[in-house]
């Protein structure tokens, strides 16, 4: 069994593409998933599976579509790919603090892309960049700094212009996931299950 988590982009927003997460995680459970857990409204859930992740992405955008009646793109990562996203944090703690002593908002957010942006992409989101807005991108993720919030961002309202698939979630989501996916795996070594 492996540990994934969906994020599911532009749901909840501004009255639009409304799902009430214990529907979601009814539908879900409905697919045969196991030990499903959402997370905030925003469309983070974490869940077990046996399947690779490209069945699961066609599955679980299919049925969202079929359950709630419009489409959703859903990005998957394994608990282990999440570890390591926020492992590898690019940004020091000082640049991080630095931005946070000139903005009251969230300032450090990660995109996950559905795959890896080709160097046009890149480009193209490069001319966004500036002293007060800066990214890095590793591999499928999009690590993004804003001294001033992501709201009047210019390279927060651009990352289209990767033209990849992405969904973007705030530094503390990632770490309260990474959280919930840790106290799940101690309540199943606590009653004797493991990882296999």
């Amino acid at each position: 069994m492996t540990i994934y988590i969906a994020l599911l982009r532009g749901i909840n927003v501004g009255g639009k593409n409304k799902i009430k997460m214990a529907e979601l995680k009814k539908m879900l459970e409905g697919l045969g998933l196991i030990r499903v857990q959402t997370y905030i409204q925003s469309g983070n859930v974490l869940f077990e599976s046996e399947e690779t992740i490209d069945v699961l992405q066609i599955r679980l955008e299919e049925e969202i579509e079929a359950t709630f009646g419009f489409s959703v793109r859903v990005i998957l990562r394994t608990s282990d790919e999440l570890n390591r996203i926020v492992a590898n944090n690019p940004f020091s703690d000082e640049e991080v603090a630095a931005a946070e002593a000139l903005s009251n908002k969230e300032c450090l957010y990660v995109a996950m892309l559905q795959d890896e942006p080709t160097p046009e992409g890149r480009e193209r989101l490069g001319a966004y960049q500036n002293d007060h807005d800066k990214f890095c991108i590793e591999g499928k993720e999009v690590y993004l700094l804003f001294d001033h919030g992501a709201g009047n961002s210019k390279l927060a309202n651009n990352l289209h212009k990767l033209g990849v698939p992405a969904t973007v979630r705030n530094w503390k989501t990632m770490n309260k996931l990474i959280s919930l996916v840790d106290a799940g795996k101690l309540g199943r070594e606590a009653i004797g299950e493991n990882d296999s």
